[in-house]
């Protein structure tokens, strides 16, 4: 089939667009600047695993949110009872509502429409309808104020509007290049700020809700004992004292106009000048004013900041906060108040950071690795097909610069993993042309002339390369939409692979092809070897080893699960939650005292592990009983500890996952594989016929148990990217299955009556050599990343190896007679039912 000239001009206008896309990612920022008018293309954007930075995921306090709510409509409450000089019994909040106690039928039939009136309308519902943030009834004496759910949603989904303005402010007022803030889920904030190698100041920046009030204290309470009414006992932010401040607030924070860092004229020491509006000015007069010589209190989220005596009126509506702040803590504080209070506090529940150092390490380890994985797959192919191998290799080296040009042009962030993913893909790319050149073989040795040969060698594999390329993408867009972070940019790369694919290994290919056999006037298309011709692999028979190959591999798979509860997996703390830190020193670190000096805390079982000579160690340590806040506690002391312990350590990467992040990311990886598994029996099901959708999950099982055992012999960490290399082993062993039961579905329309096992065995035999060579190109990609590629890869690299080995055995020796024995099965039970076999089954 001749290629229209409208279709060739097409593919070079994409493949010129994408190539131009994927130059801006090569330059350097000058070089960008300098021909940004010819390249109008934004570069692909660095993962903070490659570049250094700081991750926080905050999560909005739905309970605090809910508790300021009821608080307030308590006081609205009162003030409609007040102006309507309605009595109550009692006002008060009882769960989610506010409840008031009406005794007299007339002053509740009053009040009750004043009170409906502090429901006001939220959303729409419906066909434009609008739902009620309260829900107002009455049962006998008492009226109820209740929260509804569209009014909680309400509620948090402006709380986080407002939250993320509020942190866009707080983040620019210290000045961090190129920061990602973006609302993930419907309670929670993602913040990214690329080359901040210490989140200590960030997480104080972002964890403070920066309720800031102004109080007189009360002179006459005793702060040790029990406050009396209208009093509260509040610590100091600084100094470790206790003030007896009074409830009512004097000035409200919401009055601060401007807030910048400043030096005391008498001590130069840093303190924070504050200015108040028109009215704050007019309220601070007249309280100075009317309070000259007792204590006035300044207090930031139930902390006391300081507590200066007022010596006579300030009429100017400027203050000074000081409190022995460094410079950085005064910018903080300035920046908190500047930018306004948060309307509900924030938690935060995830917290990584690389340092520079290891972020510019693992760019040259991921630049390293990758061109040797794709180095060793280029020469594979060469060796396998000679020259045709060099105009597939054209294909693959397309493929891996439209892959960074459409990362570019969507915006995506390249990780590690995603660097992994490219190479996962090139790797994966080739078996569209080890397909394509098997079936131009075989077309050969059949007598087809040269163009014949291209075009239904073509033809052929086209289906068997679509099948494959869909089950292996229903894998990883379920990783994409349950995983998060790295795992996320790692399925972002083989999606777009996957698809790219389609196009460079298979489209591109066939038209250089097709030009070189025009060119040439070849009658005849052979793709021998570098070496020569190919030699033909010799015949097997393996279904008559059946029993002894699903035998041997039941006993792997029973023994695995075995070493699943003994000794187990060793979960990554993305699973279990809690600290991981990893500390470099320029000495040999003595890791007795520095265990000495971390079980002194008490935090809990704590795990040294030594790497990088002898200068580097791993920290972790258990998660903290009470919740997301004693996790960062926790590791503001290990940080102080390694200090000690370690002088002049730098620490290169720190990572707290809390309880309820490491629950939630468990339950999507588990879910992820679950829904991979069903997704794709569902496929092979439509596909084929439901024996082959089972017999691919039966042996998809054993696969996966093996894959786990090996996880749990090694030790290797079981973490999302774990997950994440079990969901494309489920994908690349469903690919090579599609490819036999293509050839099987093939073999069966052609030969109607041959025996069932020995159509398997010659379907098997006739994609051995494909099967071998996709495994070989898939494993060589990955060898460079197992070796060299560091932690953050190691724990994908080697499971996709033993996966990609336990894969193609299982497509050759398992799948088939397990796809034997269901179909005598279902043979044996039509003829128990109908007296007789079904016409057109295949004989077994």
């Amino acid at each position: 089939m001749r290629t229209s000239r409208w279709a060739v001009l097409a593919y070079v206008a994409i493949i010129i667009f994408g190539c131009l896309a994927a130059v801006p990612s090569v330059l350097t920022p000058a070089m960008r600047e300098q021909f940004a008018s010819v390249l109008p293309f934004k570069p692909v954007t660095l993962g903070l695993d490659l570049r250094g930075g700081s991750h926080l995921v905050l999560e909005v306090d739905g309970a605090g949110l809910q508790k300021a709510r009821l608080n307030s409509l308590l006081d609205d409450t009162r003030r409609v009872l007040r102006g309507e000089r309605v009595s109550a019994s009692s006002a008060r909040i009882s769960g989610n509502s506010v409840t008031v106690s009406v005794t007299d039928a007339a002053d509740r039939e009053k009040v009750l429409p004043k009170l409906q009136e502090l429901a006001a309308p939220v959303g729409t519902v419906g066909f434009g309808g609008s739902a009620a943030e309260l829900e107002v009834t009455t049962n006998g004496d008492v009226i109820a104020l209740a929260m509804t759910e569209a009014g909680l949603s309400d509620r948090m989904t402006k709380a986080v509007e407002q939250s993320l303005e509020i942190i866009r402010n707080r983040v620019d007022q210290v000045g961090v290049a190129e920061p990602l803030i973006q609302r993930i889920g419907s309670d929670r904030i993602l913040v990214q700020l690329p080359g901040l190698q210490d989140p200590t100041r960030l997480r104080e920046l972002l964890g403070s809700t920066a309720q800031m009030s102004f109080h007189m204290l009360d002179q006459t309470a005793d702060v040790t004992q029990p406050a009396p009414r209208g009093v509260d006992i509040l610590p100091g932010a600084n100094d470790g004292n206790k003030y007896p401040v009074e409830s009512r607030i004097a000035i409200s924070g919401e009055r601060l106009e401007d807030a910048k860092v400043g030096f005391d004229q008498r001590t130069n020491q840093p303190v924070v000048d504050f200015a108040f509006d028109s009215l704050g000015a007019r309220q601070f007069a007249d309280i100075t004013r009317e309070n000259v010589g007792r204590p006035f209190a300044i207090v930031l989220d139930g902390k006391v900041l300081t507590a200066p005596v007022i010596n006579e009126p300030i009429l100017g509506g400027r203050g000074q906060i000081s409190g022995n702040f460094t410079v950085e803590e005064a910018t903080v504080l300035s920046a908190l108040l500047r930018s306004g209070a948060l309307p509900a506090p924030l938690t935060i529940i995830e917290e990584r950071s690389v340092g520079p150092n290891l972020g510019s390490d693992s760019i040259r380890m991921g630049l390293y690795t990758g061109l040797a994985g794709f180095g060793l797959v280029v020469t594979l192919m060469v060796v396998l097909y000679g020259a045709w191998g060099m105009i597939a290799n054209v294909g693959l080296v397309l493929h891996t610069i439209m892959t960074i040009g459409v990362l570019g042009l969507i915006g995506s962030t390249l990780t590690l993993p995603g660097i992994a993913g490219i190479i996962l893909g090139i790797g994966m790319a080739v078996d569209a042309n080890i397909l394509i050149n098997a079936r131009i073989r075989e077309e050969t040795e059949a007598g087809a002339g040269a163009m014949k040969a291209l075009d239904v060698g073509f033809n052929k594999a086209y289906a068997t390369i679509l099948d494959s390329n869909v089950t292996t993408l229903a894998g990883t867009v379920l990783l994409f939409w349950l995983g998060s972070g790295p795992v996320r940019g790692f399925a972002v790369t083989m999606m777009l692979g996957i698809v790219i694919s389609m196009f460079t290994s298979v489209t591109v290919v066939r038209l250089l092809m097709r030009e070189v056999v025009v060119r040439r006037k070849m009658k005849k298309l052979e793709i021998p070897s570098l070496f020569g011709r190919v030699p033909h692999l010799p015949t097997f028979s393996f279904m008559k080893r059946r029993f002894q190959a699903i035998g041997f591999s039941a006993f792997l798979s029973i023994s695995s699960v075995i070493l699943f509860f003994t000794p187990g997996l060793n979960y990554g703390i993305d699973f279990i939650g809690g600290i991981q830190v990893e500390a470099v020193s320029k000495e040999k670190i003595d890791l007795p005292t520095l265990r000495h000096s971390l079980e002194e805390l008490n935090l809990g079982e704590v795990a040294l592990q030594d790497f990088g000579g002898g200068q580097s160690v791993l920290i972790r340590v258990q998660r903290q009983p009470g919740g997301e806040q004693e996790q960062t506690a926790a590791l503001s002391r290990i940080k102080d500890a390694v200090a000690t312990a370690i002088p002049g350590a730098a620490l290169e990467r720190t990572e707290v996952v809390g309880p309820t992040v490491s629950g939630e990311l468990a339950r999507s990886g588990f879910l992820a594989v679950g829904l991979a598994m069903v997704a794709i029996l569902l496929y092979i099901w439509f596909r084929f016929e439901w024996h082959f959708a089972v017999g691919a999950i039966a042996v998809l099982l054993l696969d996966i148990t093996k894959t786990v055992g090996f996880f749990a012999l090694t030790g290797i960490d079981f973490n999302l990217t774990a997950i994440a290399a079990l969901l494309t082993m489920i994908g690349y062993s469903v690919n090579d299955k599609v490819v036999v039961y293509d050839r099987m579905r093939e073999n069966l329309r052609k030969y109607k009556s041959m025996p069932f096992s020995d159509l398997i065995d010659m379907s098997i035999n006739q994609v051995i050599a494909r099967c071998i060579f996709t495994s070989m190109a898939t494993a060589l990609s990955l060898v460079p990343m197992a070796i060299w590629g560091g932690e953050a890869v190691q724990s994908f690299a080697w499971p996709m190896i033993f996966g990609v080995i336990v894969a193609t055995t299982s497509s050759i020796y398992i799948g088939g007679p397990i796809l034997l024995f269901l179909s005598r099965w279902w043979k044996d039970r039509e003829a128990s039912r109908s007296g007789a076999q079904q016409p057109g089954a295949p004989a077994a």
